[in-house]
């Protein structure tokens, strides 16, 4: 097409100007200037992928051209869980043509609120109108504040938490901390206020987490059950078409994201993408993921699962859901 417009262009520059010098009444009107193609052009200020995701700015044409995408606030946040398989649920979303996701955490309305919403929106990628704008921060669900400042900003705002086995997670999460600080102590020390009476120490991060219910009471002040989905980090893993299918109709997407686009890594023990966002290889998630947890005394995780069992009983009441952790 671009070619074709050349040529019309070059071949009446002639004829139109000894059109004019003939006495025609008025010269033709200049052609617009072509945007250069030529990769690496001084005056191209945009890349290929935000050209991709430019709004419909006047008309498709001088949306591919200009690039001119629109930031703005995300409709969708993943808010938690830590450890629960947010990346994970994070990386296959974004394989969708109609998902545009910030690839780090912004922690903004848990660490970075008092920056402000402009400086929030910045951090989003740009969109095309229709397109969903998301991010994930897992720490969003157990920060008391969180609730409130995103029913501020929008109170539609849809919400999706990855929850997984509370014991499992909380392994996880001790697991992910021993590889920063080798000389924490143990996870068996960590678990208790006294062992001897086998008091919890619900201070202790990675199993105050879990208590699930605690949390969600927290959220349902501020949204209502049927805006906050709950994925199960178990079926994320076991079956991930079928979590996405029920992600995909919860954010009013076309099931694009299905069973072809998996396959499962028998080395890290959980699946990963055929193809990638924006490649044409495989990917899986980094070695950060799938560690090999430590050996566990079995009597504290049978004490990890007596303590979160009426707490979990609790959540598949609220959430309607049961995710068999017993």
């Amino acid at each position: 097409m671009l070619f074709l417009w050349l040529y019309m262009f070059y071949s009446c520059a002639g004829s139109c100007a000894g059109l004019t010098a003939r006495g025609s009444p008025a010269p033709p009107r200049a052609a617009p200037p072509l945007p250069s193609l030529l990769p690496g052009d001084p005056g191209e200020e945009s890349s290929l992928e935000e050209q991709r995701a430019a709004p419909d700015a006047g008309s498709p044409l001088s949306s591919f051209f200009n690039g001119s995408g629109t930031k703005r606030l995300p409709q969708a946040i993943i808010i938690g869980v830590k450890k629960g398989g947010t990346r994970a649920l994070l990386e296959f979303l974004r394989v969708h043509p109609d998902v545009r996701a910030v690839g780090a955490e912004p922690h903004f309305f848990d660490r970075n609120y008092e920056r402000g919403l402009a400086w929030y929106r910045e951090l989003m990628p740009k969109t095309l109108e229709g397109q969903i704008t998301m991010e994930k921060t897992p720490s969003y669900f157990v920060t008391k504040e969180a609730p409130a400042r995103i029913s501020s900003m929008s109170k539609g705002t849809k919400l999706i938490v990855v929850v997984r086995d509370p014991v499992t997670r909380a392994i996880s999460d001790y697991t992910q901390t021993l590889s920063k600080k080798p000389d924490i102590p143990t996870f068996e020390s960590l678990t208790f206020k006294n062992r001897t009476t086998g008091l919890i120490d619900t201070s202790w991060s990675a199993i105050q987490i879990g208590i699930y219910a605690k949390h969600l009471e927290n959220w349902l002040l501020y949204f209502p059950i049927g805006q906050i989905l709950f994925v199960s980090g178990e079926r994320l893993i076991s079956d991930p078409a079928g979590e996405l299918g029920r992600v995909q109709d919860f954010l009013g997407l076309k099931r694009i994201i299905t069973d072809k686009h998996f396959y499962f890594n028998k080395t890290k023990g959980f699946p990963c993408l055929k193809k990638a966002e924006g490649s044409s290889k495989p990917h899986c998630l980094g070695k950060t993921k799938g560690r090999t947890h430590p050996d566990i005394d079995q009597e504290v995780v049978q004490r990890l699962r007596d303590f979160y069992r009426p707490f979990n009983m609790k959540f598949y009441q609220m959430t309607g859901q049961d995710f068999g952790w017993d």
